[in-house]
């Protein structure tokens, strides 16, 4: 049971529906589909579009987008709306190692948007409503503008250097160059006309139309590689997710190109643990170190599977495993890892549940804060740059590549039970995805707490050779780690956000969850 007294959030209860998503609005207006009559899929690719228009930094229609989607609770699918690199991609022109990685505002780092195709894709396959109807709330907000939120706002500001480089993102977002703060009404009329589009001619409205003629007129003055048919091109692969036990739970994620392989080799090592009975010293060094043997594995293989085979069974293989465990001391942090690419920060979850209990944990992203910062202003479309997460180096399974997709750290999640689907949950924060997603389950199981008070636990994040710490953590605790041999420093944001909804089977309820370090919330009827 929850103290009253303590700072924190109650669970969202409900009966026919939840939705909860790192925005009020577009939690509202997924909600709004549901009680419509509506189903997930509708109401959640609903939300995702408005959160392309309100979180602007964070999410749109020229970024990428993985789902998990569980038909009433039974067998989950994945979907990887993830775009791939140009045909006709120069593949040495970053090899002689004078860049330490592909430039974040370059158009190579562009790789083509994938996730109009999904969401596209999403609702012919299982959806019941119209386009129209389901991007009627983003059309509505780009066109006659939106309250900018708090956090929402801070982002901007925080990052608004990336959208000063283009003159034409620049007037969009930083008229008279001001970013919004709090409660300021912001209007993107020209996304407004082309999710109008797209809403009444579907994918070729993006992919096939002047949309797509301006984004490849612009990327090929920069020098990029891109063409009409490489946008033609792209497509949604539907695939078999993966899945690894965590007591008697059945955790799913998508294969790679993703990171989800990672979250859970952290968990399968953490379940040789008697976690919960460790002190919250013990818990934050062993997540650290599993998580830099996971993130080892990852950085140097993980890759479009497409182009390098790569087993996920032998990565959760417990002889594999085993040997993880062996290497942990629990008095002593092993020698730090160094990480040798970008950063990845900015992302928005989304997820949905309906009377019928199918189930949508979905996840969209333009990589960094405000993506590539490249802007096509006829369109209103921000362009992402998840291609800056190609290795320049020839050889590796995750170079530069064509037609290649790029290593993934946006993950949605999923936890089954006896063949029914009992949870819907995704951590944001880049990096720290695969991470969080094993930290949310272990909250879960092991410490016992509910969906919120798990979402809303301190976090810590072992990477880069630091330990990230929140303030919420004391400072006997830091000291502790210290001694260990970490190098403990604050964070410059909150580690991650947090969105979960429960299915309580038994009940015939839904609780839900959406955590404090950003704007959103879970809301259900």
């Amino acid at each position: 049971m929850r103290d009253f007294m303590a700072l924190g959030r109650s669970v969202a209860v409900a009966e026919r529906g939840m939705a909860a998503t790192s925005h009020p609005q577009a939690t509202l207006a997924a909600l709004d589909i549901l009680r419509a009559g509506g189903n997930a899929v509708d109401a959640a690719v609903a939300a995702i579009a408005l959160q392309g228009v309100v979180e602007p930094a964070m999410t749109g229609i020229g970024g990428d987008c993985f789902v998990l989607y569980s038909p009433k609770g039974g067998d989950p699918i994945a979907l990887n709306g993830s775009g791939r690199s140009p045909l006709f991609t120069d593949v040495g022109k970053y090899a002689d190692g004078s860049r330490r990685g592909i430039p974040q505002t370059s158009p190579e780092a562009v790789t083509i948007p994938g996730a109009v195709d999904a969401w596209c894709r999403l609702v012919a396959d299982h959806g019941s409503r119209s386009l129209e109807e389901i991007f009627q709330p983003a059309v509505n907000a780009a066109e006659q503008g939106f309250c900018v939120t708090p956090r929402v706002a801070e982002d901007w500001r925080k990052f608004r250097d990336r959208i000063e480089i283009d003159p034409n993102a620049a007037a969009q977002f930083l008229p008279n160059g001001v970013a919004p703060t709090v409660g300021d009404i912001r209007a993107q009329p020209a996304l407004g006309s082309t999710l109008r589009k797209i809403a009444k001619h579907g994918r070729e409205a993006f992919y096939g139309s002047e949309s797509a003629e301006e984004m490849v007129g612009i990327l090929r003055a920069m020098g990029g590689a891109h063409t009409l048919d490489d946008f033609d091109a792209q497509t949604t692969d539907v695939v078999d997710p993966i899945s690894a036990m965590y007591h008697d739970h059945e955790v799913v994620e998508c294969p790679p190109n993703g990171q989800g392989l990672a979250a859970l080799m952290i968990l399968r090592t953490l379940a040789g643990f008697d976690v919960g009975a460790l002190s919250q010293t013990d818990r934050i060094h062993l997540l650290a170190e599993a998580t830099k043997a996971a993130y080892r594995a990852r950085d140097a293989f993980f890759c479009d599977p497409a182009t390098s085979a790569i087993d996920p069974a032998s990565f959760l293989a417990e002889s594999y495993i085993e040997r993880i465990r062996a290497r942990i001391d629990m008095n002593r942090a092993s020698e730090p890892d160094t990480w040798d690419d970008v950063e990845h920060r900015d992302t928005v979850y989304v997820t949905v549940v309906d009377r019928d209990l199918n189930t949508v944990s979905l996840i969209n992203s333009l990589f960094t804060p405000f993506g590539s910062g490249i802007y096509a202003p006829k369109s209103g479309i921000l362009l992402q740059n998840r291609g800056s997460c190609f290795r320049s180096m020839p050889g590796h399974p995750n170079s530069l590549g064509q037609r290649k997709r790029p290593m993934h750290t946006i993950i949605p999640g999923l936890l089954r039970r006896n063949g029914r689907t009992v949870l819907s949950f995704g951590v944001m924060g880049g990096n720290y995805q695969a991470a969080g997603h094993a930290n949310l389950i272990s909250n879960i199981f092991d410490m016992k707490m509910d969906i919120q008070a798990a979402s809303e636990a301190p976090r810590s994040f072992g990477f880069d050779g630091v330990l990230e710490v929140e303030t919420t953590i004391p400072a006997a605790i830091q000291d502790e780690l210290r001694k260990r041999g970490h190098d403990v420093r604050y964070p410059v944001e909150p580690i991650g956000a947090s969105q979960a909804i429960q299915i309580d089977h038994a009940r015939g309820i839904l609780l839900g969850a959406s955590d404090h370090r950003r704007d959103g919330l879970a809301l259900g009827f």
